[in-house]
């Protein structure tokens, strides 16, 4: 588990008043029904030492999903909510981080594909999980103290969990996609309006948590979403030089 986690999981169980307990009977039920595998061993030869492309759902998707479709061979780790719009536009992640509250359609598809799914367990997903025994290719996570076949890399919402992860398994460069962490919620996301203020409390600590990351990551950080204090700003016109 990344030094430090500790604190920023308790600081998330204060805000959002969430139960630990209920937290870790998720992941031992999780840990129960997945497959003793090689998948952590498959992430990290598609990672280490490679650009990484990391997608979320944001306002900003929409714009770079053209570009998305000119870097087919780059490695692509995706946000639950992204997936949909994604699939639609030809482009199949390499890994999906979910805790599978996104569009069922799609995860189905994609669940019989190669891609790898890394399933997040928290206190309010439980019933959810059941659907591993239809994935393919799986590791479950946590935000509480991992054991067995149950990962802590780090992070709180789909979108920063797929930084954390990328950057645990030595990614050389990670650049952000549709990752806005604003005011605005991306269209993809499916917000209920009565769920708009939890979901940009949590964008505001996914946002805070990517800053953190940037000050203890040996990762090459850059966005092409709004700005994010440790990550370069780059242009879609830079992308060409750096996605190699």
């Amino acid at each position: 588990m990344l030094r430090g986690w500790e604190k920023k999981y308790s600081d998330i169980l204060k805000e959002f008043t969430y139960d630990e307990k209920k937290d870790m009977e998720s992941a031992i039920f999780l840990n129960s029904i997945l497959k003793k595998s090689d998948i952590n061993e498959k992430i990290m030869n598609l990672v280490k030492d490679k650009t990484v492309l990391v997608i979320g759902s944001g306002p900003s998707l929409s714009s770079a999903i053209p570009r998305l479709k000119n870097y087919k061979k780059s490695i692509k780790i995706a946000a639950d909510s992204s997936i949909k719009p994604l699939v639609e536009n030809g482009i199949i992640p390499d890994i999906i981080v979910t805790d599978l509250d996104g569009d069922e359609n799609t995860i189905k598809k994609i669940a019989k594909t190669g891609s790898i799914f890394v399933v997040h367990a928290h206190g309010d997903n439980i019933e959810k999980l059941v659907f591993v025994k239809k994935i393919k290719n799986c590791i479950g996570t946590t935000q509480s103290t991992p054991f067995d076949k149950i990962n802590n890399f780090g992070g709180f919402t789909d979108g920063d969990r797929g930084v954390f992860l990328a950057s645990h398994y030595d990614a050389k460069r990670i650049i952000l996609f549709g990752m806005d962490f604003g005011d605005q919620i991306g269209r993809f996301s499916k917000t209920k309006k009565s769920e708009r203020k939890i979901k940009l409390m949590k964008l505001k600590r996914g946002k805070s948590l990517l800053e953190w990351l940037s000050t203890i990551t040996e990762s090459e950080l850059f966005t092409t979403s709004k700005p994010i204090k440790g990550f370069k700003k780059i242009s879609y016109k830079e992308l060409d030089i750096i996605i190699t």
